[in-house]
């Protein structure tokens, strides 16, 4: 365990101190005892917290004076900057990603088409337009589930909501489009909504709970 040693000791020694060649001496013998057979078979988080605490070391040893440790801890400062960067960044594309790839009219909390209906006018009475908007179309697609006009189908988005609606009531596709935009913009598209809009809904609603499958409105 000589060179674990000598790792722990170069590892260990102060930033700014003098780079001899006794120090040359216990790098060299770090790196002959960590490449033996011993380590081949570490654990990976082993071994990359290894290579991490090897790449510091060299950092930190790469300033024989001051002026060169000061840079060195500059450098790492600047380095775990830009990886938090690059983290955030690469979270906030995949959240968004997934946002738009699942693109579903209901969410996780299973709900009838009176208690969404209910829930939209209480949002529109306290002028939540967007989600007002968002409960109306998850109660015009319950409804229709409910009654049969369409099957149900988890995970549906609006565009295929109106498709498949519109096909069983053809005098209606358009309204249905429409309204799969309007939720779709508040949605995703970070529309603040509307009282047009909603009352929009609001009448294609009422006409489609009378409506029949396969025949006009």
């Amino acid at each position: 365990m000589t060179g674990v040693r000598a790792a722990a000791a170069l590892l260990a020694s102060p930033v700014g101190s003098p780079v001899g060649a006794g120090r040359d001496e216990a790098a060299r013998e770090a790196a002959r005892e960590l490449s033996g057979t011993g380590y081949q078979h570490e654990p990976l988080f082993d071994r990359l917290l290894r290579e991490m605490s090897q790449f510091l070391g060299d950092l930190l040893s790469g300033g024989g004076t001051s002026e060169g440790g000061l840079a060195s801890l500059v450098v790492i400062a600047v380095l775990l900057a830009v990886l938090a960067v690059l983290l955030l960044w690469a979270l906030r594309r995949f959240s968004g990603g997934r946002r738009a790839e699942s693109g579903a009219v209901f969410g996780q909390r299973e709900r009838t088409a009176a208690e969404h209906r209910a829930e939209a006018e209480r949002l529109a009475a306290e002028g939540g337009w967007a989600g007002a908007v968002q409960e109306r179309l998850r109660a015009i697609a319950r409804e229709l589930e409910e009654r049969a006009v369409v099957s149900p189908m988890p995970g549906r988005t609006a565009d295929e909501l109106a498709e498949v609606a519109g096909q069983a009531l053809p005098s209606h596709a358009a309204g249905l489009r429409a309204a799969a935009r309007l939720f779709d913009d508040v949605t995703y598209g970070g529309a603040s909504g509307t009282r047009e809009g909603y009352l929009t809904l609001t009448a294609l609603d009422e006409r489609l709970r009378s409506a029949r499958a396969g025949t006009a409105a």
